[in-house]
């Protein structure tokens, strides 16, 4: 199911929320610049999907998940950027924010679109109070510390680095957030769908490893060889381009066994299958096709 229009609508809503008059020129255009092109949107993608194959029963609630999950993922981008962390110049095939208005710009843009994720879900707290706290609460847990993306940003400062837990808290930790808002947003538990996150999560993870050592900059959008620059942890070193491309899809195929028992599990189980052929590198394709989970 494609849910873009959906997606893209929320967002517009929100952005011009945060952009209302008055409001300092370039800060409000700096928000509208961090998060479009949207790119593919993956993360709000899967939290609608299992919203879907749990009822949807409240659309409104979902739409706001969504929306709050994305804009956390940009702020983390445009803050990922900044001359203190990968000093990136490009991101989606453009300049990134700190480089098109500053880097004071940049470090407001992120916190504000950190700030406004929460505010988006208090503006649906009426409909379901229960529902909007839990929300937020896992958006709260995901994103900052012990276990969330500020987490894995903060592992790259360490000496010793705990690999897992860098993963499950860079990488892992907003697909986590994704299964469990969509089951919450429907008025499901969101514990039972921790796991199939993190699998996505850690497959992306690989995905990106091989992304970052295979493509150029582009193909990607972004700089390329960022893992062997900051000395991280990089599953293609370890594993090889093969053996990374089969990691990847075992977890993935991991991940369709974890998927809760709901009315859409046939439909989620598709969509992560779906997933491991769009994230295998275009010149593997062809020669892994046969290896795909469920295939």
């Amino acid at each position: 199911m494609d849910f873009s229009k959906r997606i893209e609508d929320a967002m517009s809503r929100a952005i011009t929320a945060g952009q209302a008059a008055p409001s300092p020129d370039k800060l409000a255009r700096a928000l509208h610049y961090s998060v479009s092109p949207g790119g593919a949107r993956i993360r709000p993608s899967i939290l609608l999907s299992v919203a879907a194959a749990c009822g949807d029963d409240a659309p409104k609630i979902a739409d706001a998940a969504a929306v709050a999950l994305e804009l956390i993922h940009c702020a983390s981008l445009v803050h990922d950027d900044l001359p203190c962390f990968d000093d990136a110049d490009t991101r989606r095939g453009k300049a990134t924010t700190h480089i098109e208005f500053s880097e004071p710009l940049a470090v407001l843009t992120g916190d504000s679109l950190i700030v406004m994720a929460f505010s988006v879900l208090t503006e649906v707290a009426g409909l379901d109070p229960m529902r909007a706290i839990a929300l937020m609460k896992v958006l709260a847990e995901r994103t900052g510390m012990p276990n969330g993306i500020c987490a894995g940003q903060g592992w790259e400062s360490e000496s010793k680095i705990d690999l897992a837990a860098y993963h499950r808290s860079k990488t892992g930790a907003l697909f986590i957030a994704a299964t469990q808002m969509g089951a919450i947003a429907a008025g499901q538990e969101g514990d039972q769908w921790e796991e199939l996150g993190a699998r996505i999560g850690e497959a992306f993870q690989v995905a990106d490893d091989l992304r970052d050592a295979l493509y150029d900059e582009e193909a990607l959008g972004k700089p390329v060889g960022q893992d062997d620059l900051h000395g991280r942890p990089n599953a293609v070193t370890e594993l090889g381009v093969y053996g990374a491309i089969d990691r990847m899809k075992d977890i993935l195929s991991g991940a369709i066994a974890s998927i809760p028992k709901c009315p859409g599990e046939a439909g989620l189980a598709k969509l992560v299958n779906m997933q491991a052929e769009v994230l295998t590198p275009l010149k593997w394709r062809a020669s892994q096709a046969s290896k795909i989970p469920g295939e």
